[in-house]
């Protein structure tokens, strides 16, 4: 979607001095990734301070989940832990925001002679741990899908915590399509997100939805119509960036182990979670904003 300019970087990873929440972190244009199909971009015209854009850039092959795609994926997550990131935005170059695993690696894996059991395992390893290492980013994450998000693809894009879609974006999990089952994380975020019983209608039918179907389904928050894709995604990611850092971390937190614990061990770690919110700076901008019935200016600290 976006072309390589001055707000690319690419290379190590920022050090930092802190915990999570440090006050003093690294500008995330700091921030880069050896990588020739992953780039991070920062500063871009219109994109308001602490975005990042996490661009998938291989369209030949339609940023397919190789392993130089998986490598700079988790790369490029590495290198902006710590920073001052607020919102990441993912997103693919080209037609295409992910086409799903690479099926040629796959295929030259079963052509060596690496025993099936581990040459599977191997490709299911290296898909799996981008899309894990997305869901577990420190900061709030917005999929951007301007085109097909299939397979291993669509896990991607569920990984992240939101999903805004172009009109013509497309998303399914067909693996049956090429005699496989659901992998890399599918089995895990489908069923959370549309419930059981349609999660086993995509799956058992490897339909495809549109972008409205999708949004019907609660696959995706927003359709944005062609033309205005590119707006409705900045202005999107503005609100995002706009929140208290910290917090927002925080919640992010929260709602990511919720799942797998007790309405008793949620409310405990709200309250861990609350008070170090609460000796914020941000929460006293907060307060005393709200107070004088002005937006707040959130500084992260």
């Amino acid at each position: 979607m976006n072309d390589p300019s001055d707000g690319t970087h690419r290379a190590g990873r920022p050090r930092t001095d802190g915990g999570a929440d440090a006050i003093d972190r690294p500008d995330p244009s700091e921030a880069n990734v050896d990588s020739d199909v992953v780039r991070l971009e920062t500063g871009l015209e219109g994109d308001p301070d602490g975005v990042v854009r996490l661009v998938l850039d291989d369209p030949d092959r339609r940023n397919a989940l190789s392993r130089e795609m998986a490598d700079g994926i988790v790369d490029a997550i590495d290198a902006i832990e710590g920073s001052d990131t607020r919102c990441v935005v993912v997103e693919g170059c080209g037609p295409a925001f992910c086409a799903g695993g690479d099926v040629a690696a796959m295929a030259q894996l079963q052509a060596t002679d690496l025993p099936l059991e581990a040459a599977v395992r191997h490709v299911i390893r290296n898909t799996a741990r981008c899309v894990r290492r997305t869901a577990e980013c420190e900061f709030p994450t917005v999929a951007a899908i301007d085109g097909p998000a299939i397979g291993a693809g669509g896990a991607l894009a569920l990984a992240c915590d939101l999903q805004l879609a172009h009109e013509d974006a497309r998303i399914g999990f067909g693996f049956r399509e090429v005699g496989l089952a659901i992998d890399s994380g599918v089995s895990y975020f489908l069923p959370r997100f549309v419930g059981d019983n349609v999660a086993r209608e995509l799956v058992f039918t490897g339909e495809q939805l549109d972008a409205e179907r999708a949004r019907d389904r609660g696959l995706v928050n927003h359709v944005y119509a062609d033309g205005e894709f590119e707006e409705g995604v900045r202005e999107f990611v503005e609100r995002v960036a706009s929140g208290p850092p910290i917090a927002l971390r925080a919640s992010k937190r929260l709602l990511r182990d919720a799942g797998g614990g007790s309405l008793s061990t949620a409310i405990e770690r709200e309250a861990e979670a609350q008070a170090a919110a609460l000796a914020s700076q941000d929460h006293r901008e907060g307060a005393e904003a709200f107070l004088e019935r002005r937006e707040p200016e959130f500084s992260g600290r």
